[in-house]
């Protein structure tokens, strides 16, 4: 691993050239988006899905080519702008990782609890190679799916085979029954497994609650366990009740090993209609509440999770699920959390903004992700169409939308600050002009505070200093020098900030070196 990040090109380039690119970018752009949104900001999540579960090519790839696939991924979602990947490690109760608890993911090498051979870590590798470009990397695991379809085969050993009472059927597919405390500390227990011995940013659950509806069936396999824990309880309350008991579980489970470690949801895009609760959003689609059970406004205000990423998928004017206006509502019913909204890059792409028929609907809804004032970015679905540049998707997101580095929001107090790096200066190797600094150091137990990766801001000689100015930043990384584009004698005049960004992603004051 190199010991130096590379600054962004777009800023370290020769002063006139640079701002020639940006003039004809900009013109390109107007014209193809006469309605342009605001500028890009600091601050803001940008994060992508990669989802493992239904994607064969996995299987046929060897340790060298998985290795590779996801560092082209990866390559191509900084590219992009992208500042976290969400990556699955956890699609049906198996790994992708190496587990004492679960068994290797037949998503991974065709047959659940066969080990990879030459034996790896994708999820160590994948940590590392998101840091290395400084992504967060968060743990995306499916809370209660055991199989996908009737077709997937459990080993005898399974505690599904062994204590079937615990487990529910519906739809072809098996999960976890809620309602059984064994499970919600099992999967708690998985949670402290990767919290312990992995270096992730963030644990992440997705929607598969209780089952999704199947039209003409009607899940009732829980009918055992409700008459065995009911209490008299409303089936529905009490189905809400033990998702609740999970997700307070979890928040525990992730914050008494490390509080830094974030937990966040993508729950379906639609908390309840307003035809079945005044406070629910003007939509007519599935519920969250009274379909899978999941109460995510309850979580988001006991505090028991940090971010809500909801899937709004649907087009802007969908006559059911409206995200332009869903959008305003989750944002309205953040209850203190982050919101990150969860959008379909095929639909935006394929379908032209109703209200502007020349362009697709991606200006509009990240123009609204950025107007609305609990809404702090964005997560693409999937990100295979981010990385596969689906009609221009990449394009549109490095040349304009995500064009310059953003920090990912903060958490945690804001009277706690990294110490600041020091020693910057300028140095030659090989004939190449590095930017180096010394990094604080860090405390001898990991501590939310830890400075762990650093922003570098270039100002041209007579440039205005303003580090709110995203334009500025050249780099995000945990390196501690970064190559520069310019020669010495370019840079005469130029001034450099470097700050120190903690666990939490509070940044603290600069460090500034003049070129002489």
């Amino acid at each position: 691993m190199a010991n130096f990040a590379v600054a962004s090109k777009k800023q370290t380039d020769m002063k006139f050239p640079t701002i020639l690119f940006s003039i004809i970018a900009s013109l390109i752009s107007f014209a193809a988006y006469p309605s342009a949104v605001q500028p890009n900001p600091k601050r803001e999540f940008r994060g992508a899905w990669l989802h493992v579960i239904g994607q064969s090519q996995w299987q046929n790839k060897s340790t060298s080519q998985a290795k590779q696939y996801i560092i082209d991924q990866f390559d191509k979602l900084v590219d992009a702008g992208c500042n976290a990947v969400i990556f699955q490690v956890r699609p049906t109760a198996d790994a992708l990782y190496e587990s004492d608890l679960e068994p290797w993911s037949a998503w991974l090498t065709g047959k659940r609890g066969k080990a990879p051979s030459p034996m790896w870590d994708p999820m160590a590798f994948a940590i590392e190679e998101a840091h290395k470009r400084g992504m967060e990397f968060h743990a995306w695991l499916n809370p209660y799916r055991v199989t996908s379809s009737p077709k997937d085969v459990l080993p005898s050993s399974h505690a599904a085979k062994k204590e079937p009472h615990r487990f529910v059927k519906f739809n072809g597919q098996t999960f976890f029954d809620p309602a059984y405390q064994e499970n919600r500390d099992f999967i708690c227990e998985v949670i402290d497994d990767i919290t312990k011995r992995y270096d992730v940013d963030a644990i992440h659950i997705d929607d598969y609650f209780y089952p999704y509806p199947a039209a003409g069936k009607k899940f009732d396999a829980d009918q055992d366990s409700y008459a065995k824990f009911g209490n008299g309880m409303n089936k529905g309350d009490w189905r809400r009740h033990n998702v609740d008991l999970l997700i307070e579980q979890i928040h525990k489970t992730i914050k008494s090993r490390k509080p830094w470690v974030r937990f966040g949801v993508s729950p379906f895009g639609i908390w309840r209609n307003k035809s079945c609760d005044p406070r629910g959003s003007h939509s007519s689609g599935l519920q969250n509440y009274d379909d899978l059970y999941a109460d995510v406004l309850l979580w988001a205000k006991k505090g028991w999770i940090d971010y809500m990423a909801p899937q709004l998928y649907w087009n802007l004017d969908t006559k059911a699920a409206p995200s332009r206006s869903l959008a305003k509502w989750w944002s309205d019913n953040a209850n203190g959390v982050d919101v990150y909204i969860g959008q379909d890059v095929k639909r935006t792409m394929d379908v032209a903004d109703p209200r502007n028929n020349d362009r697709n609907e991606l200006d509009t809804k990240v123009r609204l992700s950025r107007e609305l004032p609990n809404v702090q970015g964005n997560v693409w679905w999937h990100g295979y169409w981010v990385t596969g540049n689906y009609k221009g998707a990449a394009d549109s997101l490095a040349l304009k939308y995500q064009s310059t580095i953003a920090l990912p929001p903060a958490y945690g107090s804001e009277n706690v600050r990294p110490k600041a790096p020091d020693g910057l200066h300028l140095e030659k190797r090989n004939g190449k002009v590095f930017l180096s600094w010394h990094a604080p150091d860090v405390n001898k137990k990991p501590d939310a505070s830890d400075a762990v990766r650093f922003v570098v801001y270039q100002f041209y000689k007579g440039e205005k200093t303003d580090i709110e100015d995203p334009q500025t930043i050249i780099a995000l990384t945990p390196c501690t020098s970064v190559l520069l584009a310019d020669d010495g004698d370019e840079l005469k005049g130029h001034r450099f900030y470097v700050t120190s960004l903690d666990r939490m992603n509070r940044e603290s004051s600069p460090a500034v070196y003049t070129v002489k």
